[in-house]
């Protein structure tokens, strides 16, 4: 299938007839740039002036489309057109094909056609000066610099300028992309963060309720069911503290209140204690120096969700935190019995360890949590690795 050529925009077509145009009012008046008669004129008379000016206007219907192809035929003609009376209308098309030769055409040509345009007006001054030696020999390097150089050096400012201006546009682009790059990862980190935090604070006090309330409707005794009613509105209120603490987060700037305190280490005692109050036999083994305030929230985190998974799907048996701090980091260790328990005690969905692992994979730690066999039975195993000298160095930096 043959391909056809691209047609020439419509600004080139104009360009086209109007140097045609302005080339025949010329010659209808007989202004040419020689007289008649003269020892330049090879092509003497009117009528073959016409057939360069016909060539050039057709030259320009390529200076986009095939712009050194354009230039090389416009050459030929301007060639033609010294050996006639000449015309104005073509060696100012002329110099518009040099110009868009350098402007449209590829980057070698663009780097090349100034430089040789500009050693021939310099070779233009100087021969004709150094064999005729008369002033009036330095126009011809004036007339070949008007002609050529000026055209290509103004083409290839525009060019650079023009180069600019799109890579300028391209960096934008670029930047502009980037930072929705970074808005949306953003955006998606902290709804992850809230996601943890939401159910990190919620989740032990909302499976407490269920459990006891679970309890307290089973049960008749009238003392069971009021200490079940007394956890569940402990646990109650403390969730619903919570959630309006995390409300007054999302408001932004919508809550005046004082910040709650971020959780620390020095909690795990009253976590512990909590859990015992929910039914957990809960015991609580730990040893450390002072971690970064990042680690001790994760650690506490982690605890946190472990006891809380503890009580909803462990078999009835201790309950163990383990924390320790070593050179490689805090190490965290929570084991339950496992096993004898058909259906868990309140639903869970799952989001609980896929929030723990996060928290150790944010401080380069490790993570895993699965049953184990031991000296006791089958146990449902937790453990946690977190570095603390990286976070600890990053800090005083």
């Amino acid at each position: 299938m043959a391909v056809r050529p691209p047609r020439p925009p419509r600004f080139d077509v104009g360009v086209a007839l109007a140097g045609l145009a302005g080339g025949l009012v010329l010659w209808a008046f007989g202004l040419g740039l020689r007289p008649a008669g003269s020892a330049q004129v090879l092509f003497d008379g009117r009528w073959p002036l016409l057939v360069p000016l016909a060539v050039m206007a057709g030259c320009e219907l390529l200076r986009r489309t095939a712009p050194r192809t354009g230039l090389a035929l416009g050459t030929l003609a301007l060639a033609a057109d010294l050996m006639t009376q000449g015309s104005i209308a073509t060696i100012v098309m002329y110099t518009d094909l040099m110009y868009a030769a350098v402007l449209y055409g590829t980057p070698a040509t663009a780097r090349r056609l100034p430089w040789i345009t500009g050693m021939l007006s310099i070779a233009a001054t100087l021969v004709p000066f150094a064999v005729l030696r008369e002033p009036e020999a330095l126009l011809i390097g004036v007339v070949m610099g008007a002609v050529t150089f000026t055209p290509a050096s103004t083409g290839l400012i525009v060019r650079n300028h023009r180069d600019a201006a799109e890579s300028a546009r391209l960096r934008a682009e670029q930047t502009a992309l980037l930072a929705e790059m970074d808005r949306v990862q953003a955006v998606t980190a902290e709804r992850a963060r809230m996601a943890r935090e939401l159910h990190d604070m919620v989740a032990n006090h909302l499976s407490a309720i269920a459990i006891h309330s679970t309890a307290a409707l089973s049960l008749k005794d009238e003392r069971t069911s009021l200490d079940a009613l007394a956890v569940i509105r402990e646990n109650s209120v403390q969730g619903l503290s919570e959630m309006r603490r995390l409300i007054g987060i999302l408001r932004d700037g919508a809550d005046d209140r004082e910040p709650a305190a971020t959780p620390t280490l020095d909690g795990l005692g009253a976590l512990v204690e909590g859990a015992r109050a929910n039914g957990l036999d809960a015991c609580l083994d730990a040893a450390y120096d002072s971690v970064p305030a990042p680690v001790e929230l994760a650690a506490y985190r982690i605890v946190q969700e472990s006891l809380t998974n503890a009580l909803k799907h462990a078999a009835p048996g201790p309950v163990t935190v383990w924390l320790r701090r070593h050179d490689d980091g805090l190490c965290i260790r929570v084991t339950s019995a496992y096993g004898g328990r058909d259906t868990p005690r309140a639903p869970g969905s799952g989001a609980g360890l896929v929030g723990m692992r996060e928290r150790a994979a944010l401080l380069d730690g490790t993570f895993e949590a699965g049953p184990e066999s031991g000296a006791d039975g089958r146990l449902w195993v937790v453990r946690a690795l977190l570095p603390v000298t990286d976070i600890a160095q990053g800090e005083m930096e």
